[in-house]
């Protein structure tokens, strides 16, 4: 087949028309190297997503926290908590801390 048959074809009519040639130049333009394109919105929707669960997982924290203030303004759940938490004491009190060992022993 020689040039003259080819450019005859109609299937490269239309890819050598240049309003084609245009168009797909600024397809390529627009998914690959500009500053809006298709890859850049796609990373910025994978990094909203992230961030709408960390923004989920912050909120049932704050939650959390706020039902555990609510039960701190009791005196007697205050000082529970201090216990526990931070090992505090009431003057001429001593503590013994236990700690279990949560590795089982062989038995041979």
């Amino acid at each position: 087949m020689n040039l003259k048959q080819l450019k005859n074809k109609p299937f490269v009519k239309i890819i050598t028309n240049k309003y084609v040639i245009i168009i797909a130049v600024f397809i390529v333009w627009m998914v690959f190297f500009d500053e809006n394109s298709l890859i850049n919105h796609l990373e910025f929707d994978k990094e909203i997503n992230k961030l709408e669960s960390e923004k989920e997982y912050y909120k049932s924290e704050i939650y959390k926290d706020s039902l555990l203030i609510q039960q701190l303004q009791n005196k007697k759940e205050l000082e529970k908590f201090a216990r526990e938490e931070y090992h505090m004491k009431k003057e001429n009190e001593e503590i013994y801390l236990i700690e279990y060992d949560t590795l089982q022993k062989n038995k041979d």
